[in-house]
């Protein structure tokens, strides 16, 4: 039998992991997709130098796990005696953010190449003898027809996203995995790992409701 104070302890525990699992979807979201954008810009430069070394940092990252991504960039800054993170859970959530950040900056910037370069190159040069910008072309002609196609891809990427916070408990970041497994080592507890995972299937559910609801309506560019 589960006692209530055990149950409290677990659920306030859990709830917890839950909000820093949250809180690292939420920033890295908020910071990669604008700066996956624009990387895709730069891998597709007709600088050939910017083309080529946007080019290998995307290899670079998508060619290695995002848990070495993660451990590099919240243990090097200490080797070079420049601790940036310092020691504090707040530091920690920092480090994994950045790290997810660039990561998933990479993955977007593909899709987004292949959303851009998905549109016809005629629709391009139908706006540039309507006399448009170069910026209305992009935010009025491809752009919008961009975001059509690169919504199933995106959707999987986030999803992903979603289950890969858990892999911020290698550097000790409180979240939700990391509190289910706490509770198995201290107190021989297994039923609050079954919880993480009601939450994650919750989570993916409510996000593809969203997706959904958004390929629905950009239905419209048929």
């Amino acid at each position: 039998m589960i006692d209530f104070s055990t149950l409290a302890s677990v659920s306030i525990a859990l709830s917890k992991g839950m909000g820093v699992a949250i809180e690292i979807f939420f920033f890295t979201l908020l910071f990669s997709l604008p700066l996956g954008l624009l990387v895709a810009f730069g891998s597709m430069s007709k600088c050939t130098p910017v083309r080529w070394l946007f080019n290998v940092v995307v290899w670079v990252i998508r060619g290695t796990p995002l848990m070495l991504q993660l451990l590099i960039i919240f243990f090097m800054p200490g080797l070079l005696q420049c601790n940036i993170w310092g020691q504090g859970e707040h530091g920690r959530i920092i480090a994994t953010i950045v790290a997810f950040t660039i990561n998933y900056a990479c993955y977007f910037s593909v899709i987004y190449r292949g959303g851009i370069q998905s549109v016809p190159s005629g629709q391009r040069e139908a706006g540039e003898v309507l006399g448009m910008t170069k910026q209305q072309i992009f935010f009025k002609i491809t752009m919008l027809q961009m975001m059509k196609r690169i919504i199933p891809p995106m959707s999987n990427e986030i999803i992903t996203l979603v289950k890969d916070t858990s892999l911020a408990r290698v550097i000790s970041v409180y979240e939700l995995t990391f509190t289910g497994f706490s509770f198995m080592k201290s107190q021989g507890l297994v039923w609050p790992l079954f919880y993480t995972g009601v939450f994650y299937l919750l989570f993916v559910g409510v996000l593809t409701i969203l997706f959904n609801y958004i390929e629905r309506r950009l239905n419209y560019f048929k």
